[in-house]
């Protein structure tokens, strides 16, 4: 399994030539450097939330007509794809497939944002390998414990660098893949990333420094 980043949360899982694109949101095309036809090729879409970090409806209805990918959310987000006239399915918590991703959908709550409602958010068991939380460090995920890898925020406004490597510390993944970084510039992310991967040597976990466009992982 391949998975390569597209800025911020933007992420694309690849396996048997099937690609399952995550969260393609304002951040991922607000420079230019990413634009909807680079995922005409696409097989599978998933939106794990309404903000818009993480959904940009007028590009995300671009990639679903290049490339005649079904889109699968959750009936919060798919309401504004309702609304926008895109195309969805919604899934509820529990197993799902698409092409050879065995996908299981988990309720998860978002972090806590100033004067903000917290949205419905989707997280998901990709592989019975790969935990995707999305913005969520709830102490339910320790369930999953020692699981393969974490997609794990690195920096927003809802939790700095003590919460976030608190969490992980007490996850004990094998790996760690780092997202929502698009708040900042290259210089500052190459730099924390540094202090994270020390911090996770320590821990005997393998943080994978990714931040620049396309780079990936196979797992």
């Amino acid at each position: 399994m391949e998975i390569s980043k597209y800025l911020h949360s933007c992420l694309v899982f690849e396996l048997d030539g099937h690609k399952l694109l995550f969260d393609p949101g304002k951040f991922t095309f607000a420079e230019g450097m990413v634009t909807p036809d680079m995922f005409a090729d696409v097989n599978s879409i998933i939106i794990t939330h309404i903000h818009p970090d993480h959904l940009d409806a007028e590009n995300l209805k671009k990639i679903a007509s290049l490339s005649g990918a079904p889109i699968y959310t959750n009936s919060q987000v798919g309401e504004v794809l309702q609304k926008a006239g895109i195309a969805h399915t919604v899934w509820h918590d529990g197993i799902h497939y698409a092409g050879p991703f065995k996908l299981e959908a988990i309720a998860v709550i978002h972090e806590p944002i100033l004067d903000n409602p917290l949205p419905q958010m989707t997280g998901f068991i990709i592989n019975d390998k790969v935990l995707h939380p999305v913005d969520s460090m709830e102490d339910a995920l320790l369930n999953y414990k020692g699981i393969e890898l974490l997609i794990m925020v690195t920096m927003a406004p809802f939790a700095n660098e003590l919460r976030i490597t608190g969490f992980a510390d007490k996850l004990q993944p094998k790996q760690i893949l780092p997202v929502h970084d698009g708040y900042a510039k290259e210089f500052f992310i190459k730099q924390r990333y540094e202090a994270y991967k020390k911090h996770f040597d320590k821990q005997g976990i393998k943080f994978n420094e990714i931040y620049k466009l396309g780079d990936s992982i196979t797992i």
